[in-house]
């Protein structure tokens, strides 16, 4: 198996706004190794969100090459990117995205229904993973049953419920206070440290310290790409 996850080439993305055509992204190249942590920076319009989207796949790149823990992602059909998306990637976002009315159980294992995993083994790994993240107690609660940081810890439970090659979080921290902030950031260390492959998007500094490694976007291209720690 390759220790690379991410590897993408003059990566470009343009949108037609009306007449004009604005250029989002202007060539990125990356490469992102097994159980890196890395963390995007950059101002609003710079790209950074553009960037996620097409490492999530729920977006086509205008121009470049992408390979996602090997296989080649440019070109694909709608469906083999929805089982990409569902089989290599984990989704944490600020709002949680959880369904109301179901468990914290049933909320984590959505995903493996999508992959069509025996019910009973679905019950057993989303409680398993509930357990991960220290939710096991509270796994038959509904998310209004639960405080913000919990809810994002079943967010992230189901992120992981796939055992994706990379877990993508989208401004993790923004919806909760500072406390609970840090421990979701100490959660992600703690992944990170048992192997978890981490990608986040931030505009705060202090969030992208916890980071190995931090990307500056800005105007669509990598501005610095620093190392905060081995």
């Amino acid at each position: 198996m390759s220790d690379v996850v991410i590897r993408v080439e003059g990566l470009r993305k343009d949108y037609t706004m009306g007449s004009e055509v604005v250029r989002a992204l202007r060539g990125v190249d990356l490469t992102i190794r097994r159980n890196e942590y890395v963390a995007v920076m950059g101002p609003s319009g710079s790209g950074k969100s553009t960037f996620m989207n097409l490492i999530g796949c729920l977006d086509v790149p205008s121009e470049g090459q992408y390979w996602l823990n090997g296989q080649p992602v440019a070109g694909m059909s709608e469906n083999a990117l929805a089982r990409i998306r569902n089989r290599e990637l984990g989704f944490v976002f600020q709002s949680f995205n959880l369904l109301p009315r179901a468990s914290a159980l049933d909320n984590v294992a959505l995903p493996l229904i999508y992959a069509r995993i025996p019910k009973k083994e679905r019950r057993e790994r989303a409680a398993a993973m509930l357990d991960k993240v220290g939710l096991g107690a509270r796994k038959d609660h509904r998310p209004n049953e639960l405080s913000g940081g919990q809810r994002q810890r079943v967010a992230i439970a189901r992120a992981l419920v796939t055992q994706p090659a990379l877990l993508l979080a989208d401004e993790p921290t923004g919806a909760l206070d500072s406390r609970t902030g840090e421990e979701i950031m100490a959660l992600f260390g703690e992944l990170h440290g048992q192997g978890q492959t981490l990608m986040l998007v931030t505009h705060e500094s202090d969030i992208a310290a916890h980071a190995q490694r931090v990307l500056f976007l800005k105007d669509g291209v990598i501005e610095r790409d620093e190392r905060n720690r081995d």
